[in-house]
């Protein structure tokens, strides 16, 4: 497995070249005064809907994506789910967000990437059907919640991922999906 530098907050691949350009010059540098010849991974969290709208083209830069669910979630849907007016419009399961996901994971892996998920979203177990279904090839989860997200991945084959996903899609609100997600999850 080869070391990982992520860059957040990119917006697009010409942010995500410039800045990977300083990046893999400063650590080549590095590496080289070490003696070394370590080779490294340089990809990005894709958090701002900018980012996900455009992932086919910084998927092509990028040796991976990691989605950061809680930045994307609350900039999607122009919320802060700190602030008690608005946090009621937070949350994952809404269809937009679902499909910036969907869209994100499926152009990383139609470019050969791998794509991660942080955040809350990750380890939800509504959510879990979902991202296996959508190709996610890393949850990235806290430390307590491994073993409970271990065991719902587990339950699930790709084929009735892809079903409850197939019905989740044709849905057009959060309650609708979230009702559906409980019945079956």
């Amino acid at each position: 497995v080869k070391p990982e530098i992520m860059i957040p907050l990119v917006g697009d691949i010409k942010e995500l070249k410039y800045v990977k350009k300083f990046v893999v010059e400063t650590a080549d540098a590095e590496i080289a005064a070490a003696g070394s010849d370590l080779e490294y991974e340089v990809g990005t969290m894709i958090e701002i809907p900018r980012a996900a709208l455009t992932a086919d083209e910084i998927a092509k830069e990028a040796d991976f994506f990691s989605i950061g669910t809680n930045d994307l979630t609350g900039y999607t849907m122009a919320c802060d789910r700190g602030n008690n007016d608005v946090s009621y419009l937070y949350s994952p399961l809404q269809p937009s967000v679902l499909r910036m996901i969907k869209r994100t994971i499926e152009c990383g892996v139609q470019n050969g990437i791998s794509v991660g998920m942080c955040g809350e979203a990750a380890a939800n177990k509504l959510m879990i059907p979902l991202l296996i279904s959508f190709g996610l090839t890393e949850f990235s989860v806290s430390a307590p919640s491994v073993l409970n997200v271990r065991k719902i991945i587990s339950t699930w084959t790709k084929e009735e991922a892809d079903k409850v996903t197939a019905k989740v899609l044709e849905m057009s609100t959060q309650q609708e999906i979230v009702e559906y997600l409980k019945s079956v999850v």
